[in-house]
């Protein structure tokens, strides 16, 4: 069974930073592709970001593309989503997901301030 658990969100000022991360364990080697979603009030869950574990490839939403930086850390089982020069339109629940399993943690609030 596949365990996503995010962490590192918060309040931040327009044109701040946050890190979060994202801690996986019970993955198998099968699972590759991890992706960063986020959630706002009354909006449809959207893809940010993703990154695989093999190669580190990552592809982003055009919303976040140059300002965010997924990445990986396989020694730590664990992916991260750097978000640089953020806005208040940035604000919303974030999760991560397994792609081969379709898990998804269970989220951490961004909200940014204008």
């Amino acid at each position: 069974q596949v365990r996503l658990v995010e962490s590192g969100g918060g309040l931040a000022q327009t044109g701040g930073s946050l890190r979060l991360s994202c801690a996986a364990s019970g993955r198998t080697f099968s699972s590759n592709l991890m992706g960063w979603y986020r959630q706002a009030p009354g909006k449809e869950r959207e893809f940010v970001a993703s990154v695989t574990w093999r190669s580190g490839s990552t592809q982003y939403a055009d919303s976040v593309n140059g300002r965010f930086t997924a990445s990986r850390d396989n020694a730590k089982s664990t992916v991260y989503l750097q978000m640089n020069a953020l806005k208040p339109e940035d604000t919303a629940m974030y999760y991560c997901r397994d792609a081969l399993g379709d898990y998804w943690g269970q989220g951490t609030q961004v909200t940014v301030s204008s």
